[in-house]
């Protein structure tokens, strides 16, 4: 099968590594892999020679303009391909305009946003051949809010974009390093630094928490949004106890040095970031906006709080910085969870399995 994924842009976000990711997967199974960006590179490097899928790129300098693709349906249409996979919100504008081109291949577009859709991309949702949705509630607002049939949406969720094993050491090194004593309970949130992230209220609602708590937070992480965050922890008087510790390609050791998995983002489809944590038995302390609450089991491998609700936030980190068992309890419940519903092997499996589908004839 000859499959082109694309991309606008190989940016630092979940659903750049999910690309990339399932292009490498897929091309080990045997088939015909091309990556297609809109935008050269980009923080996520490739390696040409290790890589088993090829790579092209259609702006011939950074533009810095995600949305323009000169040549894309030439590009699209040169590839002869069996399948499209779109994945991004700019990519899926021009998803409805690549199934235009190529009539006879299986163009999906690919639902992973919290985000209001453009109204191109809602154009796609329609002309598309196949949708898929990385949560059952991205899937219900696709078929409530959008009036597409049921059947033309199937729910994957995102695979697990690192494996570490249970048995590996907690990263005592890094928390002395960072400052953290043993007692000491390190809260953790991994993604760029936009304004719908929303580490600013992380630290806004840490800066509440009783001050004899004994606690760290460490955002990992760039991006625009970074530097007023900086200032507010300042301004807060955290600077000791809110650690920025930038763009981590590969954030594993964070993880195995870390207690508890934070996010108030207002933008997430299913968060990669709450899927990882899980794995390396952080528990979660979430709002519950889309898909987060299919990350992890509520009340069993964390707290899912009710957007906004700046109380009830606090309170759960209180009672968990307070309460090591519960944590520990939570830890094992997280880790069965992600082996048991995000182990790459099956989710790209049940990819090609629905691409065969959609190819058959």
């Amino acid at each position: 099968m000859k499959i082109l994924i694309v991309q606008d842009y190989l940016r630092s976000g979940g659903t750049e590594r999910q690309s990339i990711l399932m292009a490498t997967a897929f091309a080990k199974a045997g088939h015909e892999v091309t990556l297609l960006t809109f935008r050269p590179r980009g923080v996520l490097e490739l390696d040409g020679e290790q890589q088993p899928f090829a790579f092209r790129s259609l702006q011939p300098f950074d533009t810095r303009l995600d949305w323009f693709a000169p040549g894309l349906l030439k590009a699209a249409e040169e590839a002869a391909p069996d399948l499209v996979l779109c994945m991004g919100r700019m990519a899926n504008c021009y998803a409805g305009f690549i199934q235009g081109r190529l009539p006879r291949a299986a163009v999906i577009c690919t639902m992973r946003t919290g985000k209001l859709l453009p109204w191109l991309f809602v154009r796609s949702l329609k002309l598309c051949r196949h949708i898929i949705a990385n949560s059952h509630v991205a899937k219900r607002v696709l078929t409530d809010d959008h009036d597409i049939p049921s059947p033309k949406v199937t729910v994957i969720h995102n695979s697990l974009l690192r494996f570490t094993d249970e048995t590996a050491p907690r990263n005592n090194a890094l928390r002395r390093y960072h400052g953290a004593n043993p007692t000491t309970v390190v809260l953790l949130n991994v993604a760029m630094f936009r304004p719908e992230k929303n580490q600013r209220e992380l630290i806004e609602l840490c800066a509440k928490l009783p001050g004899y708590l004994d606690w760290q937070l460490w955002l990992a992480g760039d991006g625009p949004a970074r530097k007023k965050c900086e200032r507010l922890a300042h301004d807060l008087g955290l600077g000791a106890r809110v650690k920025f510790l930038g763009y981590q390609s590969d954030p594993t050791q964070l993880y195995l040095a870390s207690d508890l998995a934070v996010l108030a983002s207002q933008s997430e489809s299913l968060s990669n970031f709450l899927i990882e944590a899980q794995l390396h038995g952080l528990p979660a302390v979430a709002y519950d906006i889309v898909g987060v609450g299919e990350c992890f089991v509520p009340d069993k491998s964390g707290c899912l709080i009710a957007n906004h609700d700046q109380a009830g936030f606090i309170a759960a980190l209180d009672r968990l910085i307070r309460q090591p068992a519960e944590r520990r309890r939570f830890a094992q419940h997280s880790r069965d969870h992600a082996q048991a519903n995000f182990v790459p092997e099956r989710q790209m499996q049940a990819h090609l399995n629905l691409f065969r589908e959609l190819t058959k004839g």
